[in-house]
């Protein structure tokens, strides 16, 4: 007991801990270092009305967190080796040592070449490295010779080797001095113990954030309004080689379906455009008859996996959402709107952008998120506020990022509730965050700027949690979760119905996706149908049922027309009130489906398609009977994803 204190000395004699503590900081410094000089080249990037010393230095501090985790990633294998032979072995050896140094300083090397070619190509492209940066090595000569005849591009070329032979020197003089320092003895038991806790800890350090649901990504950075500390933030190398691991992810594969001439001259006739313009094939400038004089208050509800089939407008007997059931009735409704995916990142992005998926595609992935002219950005411009609230984690699906890049002002989430009331991996319960909103919607009220209030719920989904003070008819948990979740909106509604914006406030339901249900085809059209509901008892007075076939896709455009103010339509979404659609597409992740009044074609991932009478719920196929029809369809979907690939390949999607 006496001789216990000196065994558990801080670091004394712990080979591996202490040796990659050191090393940990030196190149902690060394990634500051060239943060710190991206800083000073690129202080023209910095808008001084919307930066300020805080907003700098919290950009440095994310850096560190992403330095962190790469420092972590490149020393996990050094200090694996060091510790095998530090736990069984009693004594040093020199061939560790030099093994060690030379695998550390090769990681490193490399990772500071990136850091060096970092810095030219974000004040180029105004973008941290990643793999389309190696777009033109098809042609690496060409590349040599652009880069040995730009003299600029020799000043990081010499960065890189200053840096690297003072990496070198300092690296060698830590793992020298490592090596000479006298050998204390332990048990094995603690030599074991300790290790795996630092390893623990390295683990933690490469996550990069303690929550349960997500590691540390791209979004996590976007912490001010300043776009450029945003990205300051960044690790050039955790940038990089989070595309290269997307661009082997097949979810994110270029898809070649038809000739993209045709089909940009195809997408263009479907939305009826006539005057084409010279650069943005979508754009259309819509100037309504009559400008309203009044901004209305948006709020959106993006429910999750809110299927129409739920509804006893659309044949549920088990009255699970009486409340939307009501304001079906009460409202503007549109019967036939089909979600454009089958993830809730598709939902929010196709509500919000009014673009389509394409299979496994993640239009808002880390390595190439782009701006687009969405609701966000138009109302903004219309002097809207806008913000953006959901139950759990912001950073799932990289959506806190994205929408950040895409002008929402504010991103409500799981780390802005109280910890108590987090009650599953999906946050807070649906009716805490409604009641939470209401005064963060009081207060953008006071503002005196109309507000955009996006909401995305999640306690439809599992795991699914419902709490005490709610009483469900039902004793199928997910038909409870059903009702939970409608009776949470029906809260919020009464508590918003107090309210002085109440009024003069614009309430639209739509679902992220939907369910799937026993019967179905290949394509479960439970999954992507779903509720759209306009709501506005002072607004819109006026009840009305809209059958027409639409899409996730047509929420913004409609609203804009709803709205009555000019903007610049760069979608392809169209205002389902004044103009009809002979099909919508939806996408599963591998086949494509399209949807018209009578009809439902399913095209495989190998070709093959089948052509149903959905109504009816028949299984068979009419291919041969109405060939014309299905190969209309079949177009019509084609040109439409291969139109949405070509605009944001060829970066069309956005306009000042």
């Amino acid at each position: 007991m006496v001789r216990a204190p000196k065994d558990f000395k801080f670091l004394k004699g712990w080979d591996n801990i202490g040796l990659i503590l050191k090393v940990y900081g030196l190149t902690l410094l060394f990634f500051f270092v060239f943060r710190l000089i991206l800083f000073l080249t690129g202080l023209e990037n910095m808008d001084g009305l919307s930066a300020n010393s805080r907003d700098i230095i919290n950009a440095f501090i994310m850096g560190l967190r992403f330095d962190v985790v790469i420092s972590g990633y490149l020393l996990l294998l050094p200090y694996l080796l060091l510790t095998i032979f530090f736990i069984i072995s009693g004594k040093r050896h020199p061939f560790v040592y030099k093994t060690i140094f030379i695998l550390t300083f090769i990681l490193f090397a490399l990772a500071f070449v990136v850091c060096a070619a970092d810095i030219p190509y974000f004040n180029q492209f105004f973008s941290r490295m990643t793999i389309s940066a190696f777009q033109w090595f098809d042609s690496p000569v060409f590349v040599m010779k652009m880069i040995i005849e730009e003299p600029r591009y020799w000043i990081y070329i010499v960065l890189f080797v200053l840096m690297s032979f003072l990496f070198y020197s300092l690296l060698k003089r830590i793992i020298s001095n490592a090596e000479k320092k006298p050998l204390v003895r332990r048990r094995i038991w603690i030599k074991v113990i300790f290790s795996f806790i630092f390893l623990g800890l390295m683990f933690a350090g490469i996550r990069g954030r303690l929550s349960k649901k997500t590691p540390i990504k791209v979004g996590t950075a976007y912490i001010s309004d300043n776009a450029f500390l945003n990205q300051l933030g960044l690790n050039p190398v955790f940038t990089l080689m989070q595309s290269y691991l997307e661009n082997l992810d097949k979810r994110n594969e270029s898809i070649a379906l038809i000739d993209e001439k045709y089909a940009i001259s195809r997408v263009q006739e479907y939305l009826g455009i006539d005057s084409v313009h010279a650069y943005y094939p979508l754009y259309r400038q819509v100037i309504p008859d009559t400008v309203s004089t009044t901004k209305p208050n948006v709020v959106i509800f993006i429910m999750e996996s809110m299927a129409a089939s739920k509804m006893k407008r659309h044949g549920n007997k088990l009255n699970l959402m009486p409340f939307l059931d009501s304001l079906a009735l009460n409202s503007i409704y549109f019967d036939s709107i089909y979600t454009a995916g089958i993830h809730t990142y598709n939902g929010v992005f196709s509500t919000l952008f009014s673009y389509p998926a394409i299979f496994r595609q993640q239009p808002m992935r880390e390595s190439r998120m782009l701006k687009y002219n969405g609701i966000s950005n138009t109302l903004k411009k219309l002097g809207y506020s806008t913000t953006y609230i959901t139950t759990h984690d912001g950073q799932f699906d990289n959506i806190q990022g994205f929408l950040s890049l895409n002008d929402f002002d504010r991103i409500i989430s799981e780390d802005d509730y109280p910890r108590e009331e987090v009650k599953t991996t999906l946050g807070v319960p649906d009716d805490f965050m409604f009641r939470f909103s209401v005064p963060v919607i009081n207060e953008l009220h006071t503002s005196g700027k109309p507000f955009l209030v996006t909401f995305v719920t999640s306690s439809n989904h599992g795991p699914y949690y419902i709490p005490e003070y709610f009483k469900p008819a039902n004793d199928n948990i997910k038909d409870q979760a059903i009702e939970y979740a409608d009776w949470s909106i029906r809260q919020f509604i009464n508590m918003a119905s107090k309210e002085e914006w109440f009024p003069n406030t614009i309430f639209v339901f739509v679902a992220d996706h939907g369910i799937h249900k026993k019967f179905s085809y290949d394509i479960s059209l439970e999954y992507h149908h779903t509720p759209l509901i306009f709501y506005a008892p002072d607004l819109l007075p006026e009840s009305r049922i809209y059958t027409g076939i639409g899409g996730q896709i047509d929420v913004f455009p409609t609203l804009m027309g709803i709205l009555n103010q000019p903007w610049i339509n760069n979608t392809q979404g169209v205002d389902l009130r004044k103009q009809s659609r002979p099909y919508i597409m939806v996408n599963s992740i591998t086949n494509y489906g399209v949807i018209g009044k009578e009809f439902f074609l399913i095209v495989k991932q190998d070709g093959s398609s089948k052509l149903y009478k959905y109504h009816q719920k028949s299984k068979k196929d009419y291919s041969w009977q109405f060939p014309e029809i299905k190969k209309q369809m079949n177009e019509y979907a084609r040109c439409n994803l291969q139109a949405f690939q070509f605009i944001n390949q060829n970066k069309m999607q956005y306009i000042e």
